[in-house]
């Protein structure tokens, strides 16, 4: 069976870990899918990642990030762009998630930023995702 949206699978995977409160996740490995990761990883959403190898196939370890107890500190990760609707925004229209407490993951031609990044590089793009 062919997987028809990697990343929003990846995603899926992410919060089913969560839910069941895992340490860590493993994930099929693509570029995007690491360079998204390496955003969450700069705005404080998960631990750590790294590229591990077996048998020739590469995965994703991905150390999801706690707070206090069982708490995660991601409580929602939503796909907004999709393959059947690909959603797009200028730099004027990339506004800040949940006033600032979330992130939104935003593909441009400098690479994948947050709406942080891409508010102080005045540059627009993909909208892939939003966390909180």
């Amino acid at each position: 069976m062919s997987m028809q949206d990697p990343i929003s699978d990846m995603l899926t995977r992410m919060r089913n870990a969560i839910g069941a409160q895992q340490q860590s996740v493993r994930i099929p490995f693509s570029k995007v899918k690491v360079n998204i990761l390496e955003t969450l990883k700069r705005e404080g959403f998960i631990k750590a990642l790294e590229v591990v190898e077996d048998n020739n196939k590469k995965d994703i370890l991905v150390y999801l990030k706690y707070a206090d107890s069982s708490a995660s500190v991601l409580s929602s990760i939503k796909r907004i762009s999709k393959p059947s609707c690909r959603v797009y925004k200028s730099k004027d229209e990339i506004k800040p998630v949940l006033n600032g407490i979330g992130a939104a993951v935003i593909t441009t031609h400098q690479g994948v930023l947050s709406d942080r990044e891409c508010r102080a590089k005045q540059i627009g793009g993909e909208i892939i995702c939003e966390v909180y």
